[in-house]
């Protein structure tokens, strides 16, 4: 499995993965818009995406948005999107991305990686556990959606 940086070269391959997972959480296919938005991400820094390939096919994508903790006064990052083509799944491709972000994390001298998932995510719970990451127990997150 080789990994490597989103760049324009390669938009259409992420395109291709970010449209299927969106497409596993429900949503419409809509390929020109999962383009427009990776492109705007890429083209305004706004995020960071790696993308694993088998040879030279692409199996899966990561994708990390940064920000910042005031009180370390260091940058932090959220694993937002993660996703593996079912074929290559349970073949160490989403603890090989996990474990990559975790690197590149660390160039920054990141504060902390976080991510969430859903309560009856038990398989995605199982990896994130397995490559060190934890349940706060000692915070409350709250959102207001629209």
């Amino acid at each position: 499995m080789k990994i490597c940086t989103l760049t324009k070269e390669t938009i259409i391959d992420a395109t291709t993965l970010f449209n299927a997972y969106r497409q596993f959480y429900g949503q419409q296919t809509n390929l020109k818009e999962a383009e427009r938005f990776l492109t705007d991400r890429l083209t305004k820094k706004e995020s960071i995406v790696f993308l694993a390939y088998h040879e030279t096919v692409p199996v899966g994508f990561v994708q990390l948005y940064p920000m910042f903790s005031s009180v370390a006064m260091k940058k932090a990052f959220i694993l937002n999107d993660l996703y593996v083509v079912e074929q290559a799944r349970k073949q160490g491709v989403a603890q090989g991305l996990i474990e990559h972000c975790y690197e590149y994390c660390k160039q920054f001298d990141a504060r902390y990686i976080t991510l969430e998932t859903s309560i009856n995510n038990i398989q995605a719970q199982r990896l994130y556990e397995k490559v060190g990451m934890n349940v706060e127990d000692e915070v409350l997150h709250y959102s207001k959606y629209w």
